[in-house]
């Protein structure tokens, strides 16, 4: 990943499986990701859906944070933290074991207009196209 640039982040539950099973597990993902990464990424869409998720993001720049250390090594384990801390909530809360995640979060450079456009409304229109509004 490069500062200033768009990024597709997703990833779903381990065998399709849902990684949220209430209200409050999503207001507890969406507070990981502001106390993780909040203060390394600009956050401009995202879907929080039963099994998956999706983030539109681009990185700060390192003036922007007021650091030498590279972004992108932050950015990452920024992610590995907030995904280890949410599962291991998860896990806790609802007595499971093993990985909530399927293999680690998918992430997908944004390099042409119409594609930050699509995705978007893709982000936006997911949970309507799923019948959930």
């Amino acid at each position: 990943m490069e500062e200033n640039k768009f990024y597709h982040i997703y990833n779903r539950g381990n065998n399709k499986d849902l990684i949220f099973f209430e209200d409050e597990n999503y207001r507890f993902f969406l507070e990981r990701f502001n106390k993780y990464l909040r203060n390394f990424v600009n956050l401009y869409a995202y879907c929080l859906m039963p099994n998956h998720f999706h983030f539109l993001i681009s990185l700060k720049s390192n003036s922007d944070i007021h650091t030498d250390t590279d972004i992108e090594i932050k950015v990452d384990k920024g992610f590995k933290n907030m995904f280890i801390s949410y599962a291991k909530s998860i896990n806790k809360r609802y007595h499971r074991t093993g990985s909530l995640f399927q293999n680690s979060y998918k992430k997908k450079e944004i390099n042409r207009e119409l594609y930050f456009k699509n995705l978007v409304q893709y982000i936006h229109q997911n949970p309507v196209s799923a019948s959930m509004c």
